[in-house]
């Protein structure tokens, strides 16, 4: 049969009998011999110190020869070692992506529904109710004492986002309960985009509406995007500290992406109520009065365009110099 001679081996075990098989005939009798060098990459990183112990005890010449079973479990060893090495690194790098991937699903699901969907009145509705609820958790939490409460962080806040006619956050907020607070401020703001609804036209909202949320759904994922490889880059040096680098990339990977959740919903309301349409003038139609009349009529006549006669530049100048065109008036053109 066919004998296949192997002059290195591979890290895995797999390669090696795939490159053994292409080689020959597959069904086929036949033999196969792979000569290794002790300073192989595979070899001198995993298991050069036993054979090359051997060599020294022996007496062996370094070119000498060596077979023995010995030796191929020492390869085999070594191939088993790296296989685990790069199973781990497969292992962690499929732990890392799975992260990416959870929260791209989310984002595409998201998006696709905003394509699809033609009224997205409702999910406005919502993320004018979640902005105002995330930012009383910030100004005026419900572990806080109502004097401590930030009305006016809270007022210039919202008076940035949603277009409230008035005082923001009235004095008599101050002796009302959060609850009561809570629905005067999400009442005022669904009355403000009714109104904006009222001004544009319900055709035009649904589209600015669908508009607005994927431009800014693009551009905030593709920040996170970014924001996500730099966490990934140096999360490594958290095992320093003795903590998994995975699941401190998981937990502030979260936090990262709620973040976004939370700015893609502020900055949706913040543009659509900002947004202003302006109406387009209608085109002026210009008339042009023409004249069939005779006599004094004629004098409105328009003269037809005559084309001047081109000077070359080594012609004569008309000037009369007698010097040519190019060195005399035409010398600056």
């Amino acid at each position: 049969g066919l004998h296949i001679i192997g002059t290195e081996r591979h890290e895995s075990r797999r390669i090696d009998n795939q490159l053994r098989g292409r080689s020959g005939r597959q069904g086929d009798p036949g033999s196969s011999r792979f000569y290794v060098s002790v300073e192989d990459d595979l070899m001198r990183l995993f298991g050069s110190d036993n054979i090359r112990g051997i060599m020294d005890r022996l007496g062996m010449e370094e070119d000498q020869p060596i077979e023995h079973p010995l030796v191929t479990k020492a390869i085999e060893n070594a191939q088993k070692k790296v296989e685990a090495r790069n199973f781990n690194i497969r292992k962690h790098v499929l732990e890392y992506d799975d992260v990416m991937n959870t929260q791209r699903e989310v984002i595409y699901s998201q998006r696709r529904k905003v394509l699809e969907k033609e009224d997205l009145k409702e999910n406005i509705k919502q993320m004018i109710i979640e902005v105002v609820e995330s930012l009383l958790d910030i100004y005026a939490g419900k572990e806080i004492h109502p004097e401590e409460w930030d009305l006016k962080g809270l007022s210039d806040y919202l008076s940035d986002i949603f277009p409230f006619k008035g005082q923001v956050i009235p004095s008599e907020y101050s002796s009302m309960t959060r609850d009561e607070v809570r629905q005067s401020i999400i009442q005022c703001a669904l009355d403000a985009y009714e109104e904006k609804e009222t001004e544009l036209g319900s055709e035009t909202m649904r589209e600015l509406e669908r508009y607005i949320m994927l431009k800014v759904v693009d551009r905030k994922w593709m920040d996170h995007i970014d924001s996500m490889a730099q966490l990934r880059e140096g999360i490594g040096l958290r095992a320093y500290g003795q903590r998994d680098p995975v699941i401190e990339y998981k937990m502030e990977g979260y936090e990262m992406f709620q973040e976004m959740i939370r700015g893609i919903q502020e900055d949706t309301i913040r543009y659509l109520f900002r947004l202003k349409v302006k109406s387009t003038p209608e085109r002026q139609q210009t008339t042009y009065n023409m004249s069939y009349s005779h006599g004094e009529g004629g004098d409105n006549k328009q003269q037809p365009v005559r084309k001047k006669k081109k000077i070359g530049r080594n012609d004569p100048c008309p000037c009369g110099s007698g010097k040519k065109y190019k060195k005399c008036c035409g010398r600056n053109i």
